[in-house]
This record gives structure tokens, C-alpha cells and sequence, in this order.
């Protein structure tokens, strides 16, 4: 899947990964980082290549929390599906509809439409800022 496809919309892209917004109705903001290459385990890169990443995924985060004012940021190298190397920066909010489990887990809330429509909003701006800040910061 992320081998042959974008796996989203996409952001901003260097040679060794992409940043993608993750199509993900419930949780506007979150964002995927990818690996370009086919590898599986953030130990298959070399020590460069993993430094690189992490820098995208540090930077992705501090923008998602400039823009989105998260309560908590998670971090996730899940891949049990897709095992292609990539990291999800999901911005949480306490009242979220599966606050404080993650959110794959059973959903525990509903979220007020309107909160759930600021978000939204909010989420339009995380594009254009995660791709000015990616440019100006890793290149």
C-alpha cells in the first residue's frame, strides 16, 4: 500500500520520505510519515537515514501542536498491516472519542459536532504550515 500508492494527501516529500495527511474523518491532523524505500524496521536504515526521520517526525509533531493545540501529541511506528517503515503524529484531545485509549481502540465519546468542526478548521491551516516549515527547516 504505501509502496505503491501516496497513502494520502500529500504534503511535502525529499528523497528519503513524504509527510502525508492521513484521510482520517475522526482525527483531523493526523499525519503520517513515510519512508520512501521498502524497509520494514527503522533498523534496517542506516544511522543517517534514521536521524533524518526522526527529524521529520520532530518537526511534523512541533507543527501539529502549534496548529492543532493538541492536549498530547502520540507517536506511532505501528505496521502490523502495512509493514512499511512509517510513523503516525496523531494530535489528541482529551474529550476525543477514545481519549485517553488509542485511537484504534473501542470509542468511549462522542464528540460535540461543533468541537469536531473546529478541528476540522483548524486542520485546513496543517498543510501549508508543515510544508513551509519542512522546506525551511530540512533543506
Amino acid at each position: 500500500m504505501l509502496c505503491d500508492t501516496t497513502g494520502g494527501d500529500l504534503v511535502w516529500q525529499d528523497a528519503r520520505c513524504r509527510v502525508i495527511v492521513a484521510d482520517e474523518p475522526d482525527y483531523p491532523g493526523f499525519v503520517r510519515v513515510v519512508w520512501q524505500a521498502h524497509v520494514a524496521e527503522s533498523s534496517d536504515l542506516t544511522v543517517a537515514d534514521r536521524q533524518h526521520l526522526l527529524a521529520v517526525v520532530d518537526q511534523v509533531e512541533r507543527v501539529t501542536r502549534a496548529v492543532m493545540t493538541p492536549d498530547k501529541i502520540n507517536l506511532a511506528a505501528l505496521g502490523n498491516v502495512v509493514p512499511h517503515l512509517h510513523w503516525h503524529v496523531i494530535p489528541r484531545f482529551r474529550d476525543d472519542a477514545h481519549f485517553p485509549a488509542p485511537i484504534w481502540a473501542e470509542s468511549v465519546r462522542t464528540v460535540a459536532p461543533e468541537v469536531q468542526q473546529a478541528r476540522r478548521s483548524a486542520a485546513l491551516h496543517l498543510p501549508a504550515r508543515l510544508h513551509d516549515s519542512l522546506q525551511s527547516e530540512l533543506h
